[in-house]
């Protein structure tokens, strides 16, 4: 506005001031105006210059239109009243006549800041009270828009393409049973937030205790019907909130239980022996491990070569340890480049180099299920000893892998 309440509160403080002239009273330059925010705090910038030009000395007399423009609170102008008096500077209102250097003058400030506050507190309770009835309504009353919807004419609206985000998250979520599994997934899918960063484990939580997808509004822990559009039905929403139910550590358990053993059909002991998954159960948690068949059927004398039982978690990591290593030598980068020039694939050997070094970052984004098809793609048999570990791979698995790194996915369409 050109001329708004503000300028005109200046200018009748100005008027004041200058009718002062006699007493010495001079105008400063600065304006200290925080308009737009609460009276009800002293975080405001102008309110904090104030002060400190105050500390500074550079201020005598503090003049406002009325006392409340100052603080609404009187706890607050306690406080302000204390770094007036410290400082000797007086405070006047102008439309509310009063010296704050007497007892009277400090009793009548304190009950026309009560009026103050009393009225700041009704208001709130009537905006409160407002929101509380609309909220009942199924209305929408602002604040973060959740994924799935737009606000249009202070409604929800759907986001058609977010709304599918949501589904899908809902949807894998019954399918995995596991927010962490479910968290990883969506980041190797670069899938985001309404914000635009990366979903973690909270968010996914918040949003899959969301009431609002199911057509809901909620209002301190009660929900009502709203009148937006649902985006998942309450079949689904049941179903995830049975999963839920069941603690998170039985959840990590049962999806440790399920996921594939990489090395599965590769481990052999330094006997030939083919090493089989196994797993046992202490508590609630969860140890696997690769046990030598001899073991399993009793065939295991004193003079075989061991190690008989080995940690999967260990040894899973030592062949891919391994793997690494060996395809980071110069043999394998040129075994696979002419594998690829045999089927015919037109390739540079920058561009092999180039896929053989981003492994490791691919490895990093691939789940178990994955994990395990891509060893069983590389190796063609892993031999534990008690010297150590052989592995040896396959050429063709490396260019085949190769050949899949390089070629352009296809983009997903609405």
């Amino acid at each position: 506005m050109a001329f708004n309440s503000l300028d005109a509160q200046r200018e009748a403080c100005e008027a004041y001031i200058l009718s002062q002239k006699a007493e010495g009273w001079v105008l400063v330059k600065d304006h200290y105006d925080d308009g737009g925010i609460s009276g009800g705090t002293l975080n405001r910038p102008d309110l904090q210059r104030l002060l400190s030009d105050i500390e500074a000395g550079l201020i005598d007399v503090v003049v406002v239109y009325k006392i409340d423009r100052l603080s609404r609170s009187l706890m607050d102008f306690s406080q302000l009243v204390e770094v007036f008096e410290r400082n000797d500077v007086t405070f006047v209102s102008i439309t509310q006549s009063f010296n704050t250097t007497t007892s009277m003058g400090r009793l009548t400030l304190n009950i026309l800041l009560s009026f103050a506050q009393f009225e700041r507190e009704v208001t709130g309770e009537r905006i409160r009270d407002k929101i509380a009835a609309s909220r009942k309504k199924g209305m929408w009353m602002g604040g973060t828009v959740p994924l799935g919807y737009d606000v249009k004419e202070r409604k929800l609206v759907i986001n058609e393409s977010e709304a599918a985000t949501v589904r899908h998250i809902f949807s894998r979520f019954v399918d995995l049973g596991s927010a962490t599994v479910l968290t990883r997934e969506l980041r190797v899918g670069a899938i985001r937030n309404k914000q635009g960063r990366v979903i973690d484990k909270g968010f996914l939580y918040r949003l899959l205790n969301n009431r609002i997808y199911i057509g809901e509004a909620v209002h301190k822990g009660t929900a009502y019907p709203g009148e937006h559009e649902a985006i998942i039905t309450h079949d689904l929403w049941d179903r995830v909130h049975a999963i839920m139910e069941i603690s998170p550590r039985s959840r990590a358990a049962n999806t440790r239980a399920q996921t594939p053993a990489l090395l599965k059909g590769l481990l052999f002991s330094a006997s030939g022996s083919a090493m089989t998954p196994t797993h046992t159960k202490k508590s609630s948690r969860l140890y696997r491990y690769y046990v030598s068949m001899d073991v399993l059927r009793n065939r295991v004398g004193e003079t075989d070569p061991g190690p008989h039982r080995l940690p999967a978690g260990m040894i899973e990591e030592a062949v891919v340890g391994e793997i690494r290593a060996l395809l980071r030598t110069p043999d394998i980068a040129a075994q696979t480049l002419q594998a690829l020039k045999r089927e015919n694939v037109k390739i540079e050997e920058a561009e092999v180099l180039s896929a053989i070094t981003g492994f490791d970052d691919l490895w990093a984004t691939l789940f178990p299920a994955e994990q395990a098809r891509i060893l069983q793609l590389l190796v063609k048999r892993a031999t534990v000893t008690e010297a150590g570990l052989v592995v040896d791979l396959r050429t063709d698995g490396i260019s085949g892998l190769i050949r899949e790194m390089l070629t352009p996915k296809p983009k997903e369409t609405a």
